[in-house]
């Protein structure tokens, strides 16, 4: 065939099907093999064909037809039906697809930031017994791949697939929705289905569609400007053209001889220790790249073992090498650094370990309490102490000279174009949110992103009374022993005031934190808290207590201020046995100081000595309260809290 000739097929077929569009039936990617449909309710199923083509739908002894629309898409409505299975679903045009393994039970919808994403198998050491035991086929997740869209809301999300809870495939699930999904199977055994639609960094403006940001000009320019590719690209183009930073080469890979090799010969080192960041320890301001050396003894026994490195959390991106090997890497700073050895590359005696370690921001190196050990069969050698150091690399900061990168993971309504948009046609149980870290900077803001992100989604659902059940921040960072301002407590804030909106409920974790990490271990307990609120409203558990005490009101009375909680269960404590903590109290200047504090039946009394003439209160008022321990006796934490807003 000659070239003419050969382009001209090209283009017919190209016209054959940009004319037809979808030849034959293609569906959307939660519509698949195992997936779980909400149970009790009229259920719409959808996808594309060839236009004005018949489709018909066979799925547990029911039979719907339809016919697809002009511009290719078709949508069916199967009648509400009880939880069961697994069944088998027919879609019949000029093609024929059958789907296999599908469940009729809850679904629900989970999203927010990383602390949503967070995987079992990031966890795996706390919940190692929990993996292992994993064998709940009813229990299946749909994990939507990160994708964003600029241009608008898309139909289809990326090709993906159900997986059911089980010891390989729970690595993948959220480890806060498996837990929250196991308290409710295990307790109702209803097959229970999860979409996964998280990204960690994300803020809620990214979240929410256009139309849920109307009544934001700002950002809704941003949507506008956004939607023209040739601006985004060429901003983002000029931003590649200017370096925020210049680089050197790290010495420690310039030479002809690295300094992770066996044969290097170490020359002015310095001491440091491990856990901490080098700025703590002589180096001021280094942004750049810094390498750690230390020889380590090794018993013969241990040295033809398996061996596991617990290398805490380093900031930001480390490559560690034994004995010369690389034996492993992390490119950013939020994972714990567990890094498997194989048998042979320790030896007996003496080892060469060195890490070296890249930082672009802020502090560097260690972070502190978190476990730094190597261990093989009933070995543990201790990795924290004394190291050597050398700077490898000292990134200059350069004046900026054109237009920062336009990311579109953090564009408003980018994230609900592409990963929420697309199940807008899939009814749901209810959704789980766990965000809010990302809009610490904007927290103000908060108090009404949060409420106008629950109405936008009921809207575009369908579902007007869709609850919404989602987690109030836990405790962060350095912890103050002095009254102080904060812009996490001003998110939690936020999460409180959010409960005036209905069908919503809230989980406090002001207890479950972690200073040095924002990624805490203890997920387990959120889910479980979430899962109470769930039985509570969403299955009809009335008289189960599902909250810790929230702030009703507060009266003045002399010198005092008593103050009245809701959701006191069957009695208030300090969960410790210790005075209540973290009140503290205020005039009409604002100045607080540390108040002393007691339970009073379902009251809480306060008073200062310096403020005989008290007006406010607060309560665990901190980004990380120092032992806020008022509860009620279910165990539940209160919620922080303050009334000179």
């Amino acid at each position: 065939m000659d070239q003419t000739r050969r382009i001209s097929v090209f283009i017919f077929f190209y016209f054959l099907l940009i004319g037809h569009g979808y030849s034959q039936i293609t569906l959307p990617g939660i519509i698949a093999d195992s997936m779980v449909l909400q149970r009790e309710v009229p259920l719409k199923i959808w996808g594309w064909a060839s236009a004005g083509e018949k489709v018909s739908i066979s799925f547990n002894g029911k039979n719907v037809k339809t016919v697809t629309g002009p511009g290719g898409k078709w949508m069916a409505k199967l009648p509400a039906m009880k939880a069961g299975g697994p069944f088998k679903m027919k879609l019949i045009g000029k093609n024929t697809i059958v789907l296999k393994n599908i469940l009729i039970g809850d679904v629900w919808l989970c999203s927010g930031q990383s602390n949503m994403v967070h995987q079992m198998k990031l966890h795996n050491i706390t919940y190692a017994a929990d993996i292992a035991a994993a064998n709940y086929p009813a229990i299946r997740q749909y994990w939507v791949p990160t994708t964003t869209s600029l241009a608008g809301p898309k139909e289809s999300l990326p090709q993906h697939s159900w997986k059911s809870a089980n010891p390989k495939d729970i690595n993948e699930f959220s480890v806060v929705a498996y837990f929250f999904a196991k308290q409710l199977f295990i307790k109702y055994g209803i097959p229970i289905g999860i979409i996964n639609s998280s990204v960690g960094g994300s803020s809620i403006e990214a979240w929410t569609s256009e139309e849920g940001l109307k009544n934001n000009a700002e950002l809704t320019a941003v949507i506008t400007r956004n939607k023209d590719t040739s601006f985004v690209n060429g901003i983002n183009r000029k931003a590649l053209a200017s370096p925020g930073k210049r680089k050197e080469a790290d010495q420690g890979l310039a030479g002809d001889v690295k300094w992770y090799e066996t044969q290097y010969q170490p020359k002015g080192w310095r001491n440091i220790n491990i856990p901490g960041y080098w700025e703590d320890q002589g180096i001021r301001d280094l942004n750049g790249v810094v390498w750690y050396r230390r020889e380590l003894d090794v018993p013969a026994d241990m040295a033809g073992m398996t061996v596991r490195i617990h290398m805490g959390r380093i900031i930001d991106a480390d490559k560690f090498y034994i004995n010369g090997q690389l034996i492993g890497s992390t490119g950013y700073q939020y994972p714990q650094r567990r890094y498997n050895l194989a048998s042979g590359i320790l030896k007996p005696g003496k080892n060469i370990l060195v890490i070296r370690v890249e930082n672009t921001a802020g502090k560097g190196g260690f972070v502190p309490d978190k476990p730094y050990y190597l261990e093989a069969g009933n070995h543990k050698l201790d990795l924290k102490g004394e190291w050597q150091y050398k700077v490898g690399e000292s990134y200059l900061p350069v004046a900026r000279t054109g237009p920062d990168r336009i990311s579109e993971q953090g564009q408003p309504a980018a994230l609900y174009n592409a990963m929420i948009a697309p199940l807008t046609n899939a009814a749901l149980k209810g959704i789980l949110w766990y965000q809010g870290e990302s809009n610490v900077g904007n927290a103000n803001a908060y108090r009404k992103f949060l409420p106008e992100l629950i109405k936008d989604w009921r809207t575009h659902f369908g579902q007007s009374e869709l609850p919404f059940y989602y987690v109030q921040l836990p405790n962060f960072g350095d912890m103050c022993y002095h009254p102080v301002e904060s812009n996490l407590a001003v998110i939690r804030e936020a999460a409180l005031q959010t409960l005036k909106v209905p069908y919503t409920g809230m989980a406090v974790t002001i207890d479950l934190g972690e200073w040095n990490d924002i990624h805490p271990d203890d997920k387990k307990t959120v889910g479980d808290r979430l899962s109470l609120i769930a039985r509570h409203f969403s299955y009809g558990e009335r008289n189960l207590v599902y909250s810790g005490p929230l702030f009703e009101s507060s009266r003045i009375d002399g010198n005092t201020i008593v103050i009245s909680f809701n959701h006191t269960g069957t009695g208030l404590t300090a969960i410790d046995g210790e005075p209540l903590s973290q009140f503290e109290i205020a005039g009409e200047d604002k100045k607080f100081v540390w108040a002393k504090a007691y339970i009073a039946g379902d009251k809480v009394v306060v008073s200062a000595v310096e403020v005989p003439v008290p007006k406010y209160v607060r309560y665990a008022w901190a980004d990380n309260p120092v032992n806020p321990n008022l509860y009620n006796l279910e165990k539940l934490p209160a919620s922080p809290f303050r009334t000179d807003r």
